[in-house]
């Protein structure tokens, strides 16, 4: 599976956004991808990147032959390849551009904010998505674990080099190996309590 830098990830997703949004000013140059990535709106974090800084990492995503220079017209231009080397369908390609700019996100909130690249019927449809982008041999997506008190599961992408705030639970992992790393735990407290008992002599 391909692991990306904070940089990389943010241009791939800003090109398959414009791609899908603005096709017609589609590929983009260095300066158009810049501020597309740097832009304020629909990105989280902000970020000031400058412009070596994305000729690198473009370099190094057309090595990987995620990215590609298109030559033609007075500027050389930039695509990517993220459609056929992750094989995504139209849907599938909406819900990862968005995880690539905005980060951890729910269903619902992936589906108020998609349509203008693809229109998800329902947040079933796009649970389903979510579902089946992390059900692959190599997932490209994992649910987060609930934080407390929290309704709705955040998605996050699988393709960065740590995954933020807390730990992701794959949708493949079994309810049998969720409940021996909560029996775990139990027996780990109860083995402490045990210890603190012995010690104050009771």
């Amino acid at each position: 599976m391909d692991k990306l830098e904070a940089v990389e990830r943010r241009i791939i997703g800003s090109l398959m956004e414009k791609q899908l949004t603005t096709p017609d000013n589609y590929p983009l140059t260095i300066n158009a991808l810049l501020a597309a990535c740097n832009q304020k709106t629909n990105r989280e974090p902000v970020t000031e990147l400058g412009e070596d800084e994305v000729a690198r990492a473009l370099d190094r995503l057309q090595q990987r032959s995620l990215a590609w220079r298109v030559l033609g017209g007075r500027s050389v231009r930039w695509d990517h390849n993220a459609d056929k080397r992750w094989l995504l369908t139209p849907g599938a390609k909406a819900v990862m551009t968005l995880l690539l700019l905005r980060g951890p996100q729910t269903a619902g909130e992936l589906r108020s904010r998609s349509d203008r690249m693809f229109h998800f019927t329902s947040i079933e449809e796009v649970e389903s998505v979510l579902q089946s982008l992390s059900e692959r041999d190599e997932p490209l997506v994992a649910s987060m674990a609930r934080r407390v008190g929290q309704k709705e599961q955040r998605w996050v992408t699988l393709l960065g080099d740590t995954l933020p705030d807390e730990p992701a639970v794959t949708a493949t992992e079994s309810l049998e190996s969720r409940l021996v790393r909560v029996e775990s735990a139990i027996l780990r407290m109860e083995a402490d309590l045990a210890s603190l008992k012995e010690k104050l002599g009771e």
